[in-house]
């Protein structure tokens, strides 16, 4: 929108169909009340939220097209995409990578089936839909630690499951929760599975202590998985600089990466806040950007 916007550019959005398990749209389409993005107080779904930002980008100008990209070439300008079944590349001076992260969870089928009905991988995101209810956290690092933390200011309970004994989290992250009354935490026990598929939402969880093999059900009205993402960056290593996590290097306060022309924005890049507003921020400055390194390769021809 912001390219299109600029006047003279040409802005083409290919728009992944379902590279990786994600969708067009993103992590938003696995949400249904969004109740924390600016400009909507009385919330909206995930669903329709994306549908208002293809529409307002469709309506400055942007050429959506969707398909996986299957390849990129990015050794140098112009840049190559391959769309597709397309035998030709697109030719590009500039790229933006936006392809986001997708979160880990169990693999459970139940789970699977429950999502976005109680089941979610982002407590900053649902945990108010929950309330004044008791709810559970499953991992051991950092994440799940502040997960657990900012839902006992929200939720009666809280219940920690992790597989083992030991945590990954800080110490500072471990005596926080340890301290906190609200929450209960279960070393040594993995999540089998999540009630209630019939009745279509999250009634309780069935946890197995991996020491004795004894099970019992845990009432919750939600389980929040924090087990880590997976940023959706395959498709660029080796040809811009990674973290060691996979996330795409940006030249801090900025969406510059490795490659002159190729910016990295959202969810690619950022496995610290992973929010709306702020991929949609870092997607405005990697527009902006791109505006002004074409703006710069032209003055220079």
């Amino acid at each position: 929108m912001y390219l299109c916007r600029a006047g003279q550019l040409e802005a083409a959005l290919r728009r992944g169909l379902q590279r990786g398990r994600s969708h067009p749209g993103g992590q938003l389409m696995f949400t249904t009340d969004v109740e924390n993005y600016p400009g909507f107080p009385e919330k909206v779904t995930g669903h329709e939220l994306m549908q208002r930002f293809r529409d307002q980008a469709e309506r400055q100008g942007t050429e959506i097209v969707t398909a996986d990209v299957t390849k990129v070439d990015l050794s140098e300008p112009p840049f190559k995409v391959w769309v597709g079944d397309a035998a030709e590349p697109t030719l590009t001076r500039s790229v933006i990578i936006a392809t986001g992260a997708r979160a880990n969870y169990l693999g459970l089928a139940s789970e699977d089936k429950l999502k976005n009905k109680g089941v979610s991988a982002c407590a900053v995101c649902d945990g108010a839909l929950f309330r004044g209810q008791p709810v559970a956290v499953v991992g051991g690092g950092d994440t799940a630690m502040e997960e657990a933390t900012y839902l006992s200011g929200l939720c009666a309970t809280v219940t920690l499951v992790h597989r083992r004994d030991e945590f990954r989290a800080s110490k500072a992250m471990q005596n926080r929760v340890l301290a906190n009354p609200k929450i209960t935490v279960l070393r040594s026990h993995e999540v089998r599975e999540v009630k209630d598929v019939v009745d279509d939402h999250v009634t309780g969880i069935e946890v197995e202590n991996m020491k004795n093999n004894e099970r019992r059900v845990i009432p919750v009205s939600a389980m929040f998985v924090a087990i880590g993402h997976t940023p959706m960056s395959e498709l660029f290593a080796g040809q811009v600089a990674l973290h060691p996590n996979g996330y795409i290097k940006t030249v801090p306060g900025t969406t510059q990466t490795s490659v002159p022309g190729v910016f990295a924005c959202g969810d690619v890049q950022d496995w610290v806040f992973r929010q709306a507003v702020t991929a949609a921020g870092t997607g405005c400055m990697a527009a902006l950007e791109s505006e002004r390194y074409l703006g710069a390769l032209g003055a220079a021809h």
